[in-house]
C-alpha cells in the first residue's frame, strides 16, 4: 500500500481577480522527492507554487500537507507547517546583509539541521560576503542566498520558483548541483523551471502546465521529448 503523499493538491482553481490563473490543478509530490513544473510563460507556473505557499488563497479545491487541510491558511502559517518558498527574481531584502537576510529565513523557530554555517557549508561563497549587503552580491550568489534564506526556516518541502532565471549556465548547473544535498537532508522539492533540459535531469516527475492546466505528468525518465512539446505548446 502506498505511503500518503507529503503534499497532495485536489483540483484547485486559482484567481487574479477576475482573471483565472489556475484550472483544476491536482498534483502530489511524496517526502525526500523532487518534482519538476514546466511550461511557457503565463502557464500558471509560479501561480501554483505561490498558492501552494499561502500568498494566493484558491477559490476551490484543497491542499493538504502532510495529511492536514492547510488550503487557504496564511503565508506564514504554511512556514510554520514546513514549507517555504524560493521566489522568482530573489527578493532579497536590499538594505540588509546576506547574514541578516538569511536570520530573517528562520524566524519561523522550526528545529532542523539548517542554520547560517550549514547554509555557508552549502554555498562556500556566502560565508565570505555573509557582512556584504544583498544587492552587492552577483546573481548568483543572490540565488544561493535566497535559497539558504529558505533552508534556514528548516523546511520539510521547498518551492523553488525559476531559481536558473537570468543566471549564466554554469552558475545555473553550480545551483542545480547541491539540490541532491538538500534533498539529502529530508526535503521535498517543486521546481518550477523553464529549461526543460535542466527540469529533467533534477527531476523524478515533472507536470507541464499549459494555460493554468496540467498538460501532462509523468516520470521524467519516461517522457518524450516530443510528448513534452506537444504538451508545452499545446499542439
Amino acid at each position: 500500500m502506498r505511503d500518503a503523499a507529503l503534499l497532495e493538491i485536489k483540483t484547485i482553481d486559482a484567481f487574479y481577480g477576475d482573471f483565472q490563473a489556475l484550472f483544476k490543478v491536482s498534483l502530489s509530490i511524496d517526502a525526500g522527492q523532487i518534482i519538476a513544473v514546466i511550461g511557457a510563460n503565463g502557464a500558471g507556473k509560479s501561480t501554483l507554487l505561490k498558492t501552494i505557499a499561502g500568498l494566493i488563497h484558491p477559490h476551490r479545491g484543497e491542499i493538504l500537507f502532510k495529511g492536514a487541510r492547510v488550503t487557504g491558511l496564511p503565508a506564514f502559517d504554511v512556514v510554520r507547517h514546513g514549507i517555504a518558498l524560493v521566489p522568482e527574481g530573489r527578493r532579497l531584502f536590499p538594505s540588509l546583509t546576506v547574514e541578516e537576510n538569511l536570520l530573517i529565513g528562520g524566524q519561523s523557530g522550526r528545529p532542523g539541521p539548517w542554520s547560517i554555517a550549514r547554509v555557508c557549508e552549502l554555498f562556500p561563497v556566502l560565508a565570505e560576503r555573509r557582512n556584504l549587503p544583498a544587492p552587492a552580491l552577483s546573481g548568483g550568489q543572490q540565488q544561493m542566498a535566497a535559497i539558504g534564506r529558505a533552508l534556514m526556516a528548516n523546511p520539510q518541502l521547498l518551492l523553488c520558483d525559476e531559481i536558473s532565471l537570468g543566471l549564466a549556465p554554469i552558475v545555473v548547473r553550480d545551483i542545480y548541483s547541491r539540490l541532491p544535498q538538500i534533498a539529502a537532508e529530508g526535503l521535498s522539492l517543486i521546481i518550477v523551471e523553464q529549461d526543460i533540459a535542466q527540469a529533467l535531469r533534477a527531476a523524478s516527475h515533472v507536470y507541464c502546465l499549459q494555460e493554468g492546466r496540467v498538460a501532462l505528468e509523468g516520470s521524467a525518465r519516461d517522457l518524450t521529448r516530443e510528448t513534452i512539446s506537444a504538451a508545452y505548446f499545446g499542439v
